[in-house]
């Protein structure tokens, strides 16, 4: 198997996701740039997840999280972009 190969979606997202407890998202205005901040480092975010992770806040659910931003950014059809971002930070630890 490709080590580089990008993973699958989850079958299941969670219903309402949120940031794991040991993650905290803040801007840095050192970095011009949102991160998430962990004992062992800092993940640097692009604009696009960091408005997906803003609203991971365990009261919306996913469908939620894509009708705002759509509503936000006056775009369509950005489901399946947000569910990879909810899947890949589940698999990352980011998101419970």
């Amino acid at each position: 198997m490709n080590a580089t190969a990008p993973q699958a979606v989850p079958d299941v997202l969670p219903e309402r996701p949120r940031l794991a407890r040991r993650f905290r998202l803040q801007y840095e205005p050192a970095q011009t740039r949102w991160v998430l901040l962990y004992p062992e480092g800092m993940v640097q975010l692009n604009d696009s997840a960091a408005e997906i992770l803003k609203r991971c806040d365990g009261e919306r659910t996913v469908a939620a999280i894509v009708s705002e931003l759509e509503s936000a950014f006056a775009i369509q059809g950005i489901g399946p972009q947000v569910e990879a971002l909810i899947g890949e930070g589940g698999r990352r630890g980011w998101i419970d």
